[in-house]
């Protein structure tokens, strides 16, 4: 523990230290890429999404990662033009969790989801005699980015190794796919009309010189005001018809999109 303390300081100082000069451009950050601001010393995962995801903690991260060699630099403002897309769970098979108000221990599987290891004979053949000093306590406002998955009731219901080699990395593991995009000219939205697969995202993307918006038809949702060269992400999980419209010309740019 004193020496993951040591270990974090010693970034917390880089930081301080760090020229602004240093900094990444956006556009040379890609997918897979871990990211971080000039100012503030919080690491984010770069999504396949064009998203950043957030580790909760250090005890998240180091189930991905052994440390912080490879983040790149981003300027503050640079980082404040990704969108946050939600928190990176424990790398499946590597560690179990719990939390307090919950006496169970799971272990974690795919995607987040948490497997209920019903017994101590069962920790034990998963994960050795130690079992029990490969438990985290989750907070519990964290424990909602989580599934719940199945119990585990014999060793031959999970498998801690396979479960970790077939994350290799967090897009695998979130499922998380380049988002369509939709162009905003100063007259249309391209394409205007657009049909995707349940739980896709739409990148809309402001290519003209003026303002411009893709605000729902119920109002229920919108990306606000975009200025040239800006863009918003939004993910549709729910089947059905959406349409939209630019509120800054409301009946002139409007656009529709089918999720099945």
């Amino acid at each position: 523990m004193k020496k993951l303390i040591a270990l974090l300081s010693i970034f917390a100082f880089v930081v301080l230290a760090m020229p602004v000069s240093a900094a990444t451009p956006l556009a040379q950050i890609n997918s897979g890429d871990l990211i971080r601001g000039t100012t503030f010393n919080a690491v984010y995962y770069m999504g396949e999404d064009g998203m950043r995801y957030v580790f909760p903690n250090d005890k998240a991260y180091f189930t991905w990662y052994n440390n912080f060699d490879t983040v790149k630099w981003l300027t503050d403002a640079d980082l404040a033009k990704v969108q946050i897309g939600g928190n990176v769970t424990y790398r499946p098979g590597v560690r179990m969790v719990k939390i307090n108000s919950d006496p169970k221990t799971y272990a974690v599987g795919a995607g987040g989801s948490l497997e209920w290891v019903t017994s101590e004979a069962v920790a034990v053949a998963l994960y050795g005699s130690n079992w029990n000093q490969k438990i985290d306590d989750v907070p519990d406002a964290f424990f909602g980015n989580y599934k719940k998955g199945s119990e585990i009731n014999t060793a031959g219901d999970f498998d801690p190794a396979s479960e970790t080699a077939n994350a290799s990395d967090i897009n695998e593991d979130k499922n998380l796919q380049e988002p369509i995009v939709v162009t905003i000219s100063n007259s249309t939205y391209s394409p205007s009309s657009l049909t995707i697969a349940k739980g896709r995202a739409v990148k809309f993307v402001n290519n003209s010189s003026g303002k411009h918006t893709a605000t729902a038809e119920d109002l229920s949702w919108g990306t606000g005001t975009l200025n040239n060269g800006e863009a918003f992400i939004r993910y549709f999980k729910t089947v059905g018809e959406f349409g939209y419209f630019d509120s800054y010309n409301p009946s002139s740019i409007m656009g529709a999109i089918t999720v099945n």
